[in-house]
């Protein structure tokens, strides 16, 4: 691992990855949102699958490398990793509908610096969309504005088992040559909790309230509700194979959405597809007892 940053050197190399499908005009206006930090990004890669994800970005205020990579935000992800190797000291990654504080970067350094074995941070969540109906691009800066006005807003640092994928910071030499498991396709469901597991074998994980920012949750581009059912049962247990989930939270995780989108069936909200989902679930079920089930499988649905 490098040697760690003190505070009288040279600003580090900091790169934010936003990796997109299907979002375009949100991931334009994302990207030129990141031309207001107080510390800007040395490099903004966006990685989508087809050109139609990435219209646009030629005139982003903020000039981004884009690339192309197959469908999946694992393997998108891992395609911006390696690219990147050498490149930078600090990587973000940003989910494409992610508005971050303006000072998010600057806040990120300023904690790795001080912090020489602190591997990963996430930040939180001023709003997130994700909880809801989603949030509009304009509602959720007036949210961020809101918090940057407030006198007394929270600052507090606590360890954490696992990052939460919409906003993640990682010291890259920690990193290595760890990747994403592309096991988890389409969406990767709790890809995120996978990543972070593995990374906190390596250095500690903390939750920082002074990294704010919003998630507009939008629902453009997201995998099919039958899809997503299937991933909420076969990946936990996935992981919980694999070792890198709190078997806690995978019961939590599995109970908790089958519980809700068996109850919700019968009054679905108009913006999840509930009844898809449990056919997702009953499907994930009936396969694990057959050995059939495999994250995989959702490419089949």
């Amino acid at each position: 691992m490098s040697a760690p940053m003190t505070m009288g050197d040279p600003p580090w190399r900091i790169a934010v990855v936003i990796a997109t499908i299907g979002r375009p005009a949100t991931l334009r206006r994302c990207v030129d949102r990141l031309a207001r930090q107080t510390r800007p990004a040395d490099l903004v890669m966006v990685v989508g699958v087809q050109a139609a994800d990435v219209a646009g970005l030629e005139a982003a205020e903020v000039r981004p490398e884009v690339f192309l990579a197959p469908r999946g935000l694992c393997r998108q992800r891992n395609h911006a990793l390696d690219r990147l190797a050498g490149r930078c000291d600090l990587v973000i990654f940003f989910d494409d509908d992610y508005l971050p504080a303006d000072d998010f970067i600057e806040t990120a350094a300023r904690l790795f610096a001080e912090q020489p074995d602190l591997v990963g941070a996430t930040g939180r969540m001023i709003a997130d969309g994700a909880l809801g109906p989603g949030l509009g691009f304009d509602e959720a800066v007036a949210r961020l504005e809101a918090d940057r006005r407030d006198p007394d807003p929270p600052r507090w640092t606590r360890p954490i088992r696992a990052l939460y994928g919409c906003n993640m910071v990682y010291r890259a030499a920690a990193i290595g040559d760890l990747r994403f498991d592309e096991t988890l396709p389409l969406y990767g469901w709790q890809e995120d909790i996978d990543f972070s597991y593995q990374m906190a074998r390596r250095g500690r994980l903390l939750k920082c309230d002074a990294l704010a920012g919003v998630h507009l949750g939008e629902k453009a581009g997201r995998t099919s509700g039958k899809r997503l059912g299937y991933s909420q049962i076969a990946n936990p247990i996935y992981l919980l194979k694999k070792g890198t989930i709190p078997p806690d939270l995978a019961r939590r995780l599995m109970r908790g959405n089958l519980a809700s989108n068996l109850l919700r069936s019968f009054r679905p909200e108009p913006y999840i597809d509930r009844r898809g989902r449990l056919a997702g679930n009953l499907l994930a079920l009936i396969d694990l007892p057959r050995g059939r089930l495999d994250p995989r499988r959702v490419l089949e649905l």
